[in-house]
């Protein structure tokens, strides 16, 4: 992650910054640079930089990272975990992807249990916590006011996400969508980036697979969908732990990662 001070220039403004620079990383250090230095959106760049201000009573000590957040795993990785956005007291609290927050708690409880994690909690970025063969990311790099993102704003990303898992593709074979906006995210991405999408398009739910079959570009990819470790979905139970492990599980089996341990119902 780079820690320096965005350069405020007026192409880091321009609605086309992702458009004009992503495609040209040549790796995810790169990209990642580049990601959080973008103010393509001011409705995000205004709510994120509000929110690193007023922060949370919990947190008043702690200095936001108030940027956008970039993916988080190594570049070698055979899973990608797409989620929604960082959220506002979370990643846009901490800085690095899915941590910080109850439903980054969660995902990252089960990755441990998986086995491609390496430790059960994330909590800043010098915890010491490590991926092995997945990578996280999300459509949407800045936390949106009430967790929503506008049509537009998932547009104005796609790029970045576009790049990450063209610049992971010589190893990725899955990509695990956690929620209907990630899965809805995900296909024309996937579809513009070489891989072919059946048609009709898959639908989204939790424990959904769909294939996408190699191309001259691509190798087969593999389609997860589960439920987003939301705290709605994991406190009424919509979710439950061994739900997610499962899902999780099964695409480090195809991505030929060793298993884990399991998790008791």
């Amino acid at each position: 992650m780079d820690d320096t001070e965005p350069d405020r220039g007026a192409d880091h403004d321009d609605r086309g910054y992702p458009a004009r620079h992503a495609p040209r990383c040549s790796g995810l250090g790169e990209l990642d640079a580049l990601v959080t230095r973008c103010r393509a959106c001011p409705r995000l760049v205004a709510w994120r930089e509000e929110v690193a201000e007023v922060k949370r009573a919990a947190f008043q000590d702690e200095e936001y990272w108030g940027r956008p957040v970039p993916g988080f795993g190594p570049a070698d990785a055979t899973v990608a975990v797409v989620g929604l956005a960082p959220a506002a007291h979370g990643g846009n609290r901490t800085g690095r992807m899915c941590t910080g927050d109850a439903a980054g708690d969660f995902l990252f409880a089960a990755l441990h249990d998986v086995g491609i994690a390496s430790q059960p909690s994330s909590v800043h970025p010098g915890d010491g916590l490590t991926l092995r063969g997945v990578r996280l990311t999300s459509p949407v790099h800045c936390a949106p006011p009430a967790n929503k993102p506008t049509p537009g704003e998932r547009d104005t990303c796609r790029a970045w996400l576009s790049a990450e898992l063209d610049l992971l593709s010589p190893g990725l074979r899955v990509v695990v969508a956690l929620g209907g906006f990630g899965w809805q995210a995900l296909l024309p991405v996937l579809d513009g980036a070489g891989w072919r999408v059946p048609r009709p398009r898959p639908v989204f739910g939790h424990g959904a697979h769909a294939v996408l079959p190699a191309t001259e570009r691509r190798q087969e990819l593999h389609l997860l969908g589960s439920y987003h470790p939301s705290r709605r979905n994991t406190f009424t139970g919509r979710l439950t732990m061994p739900m997610l492990v499962d899902v999780l599980r099964e695409a480090a089996a195809l991505g030929g990662l060793p298993a884990g341990r399991s998790v008791a119902p």
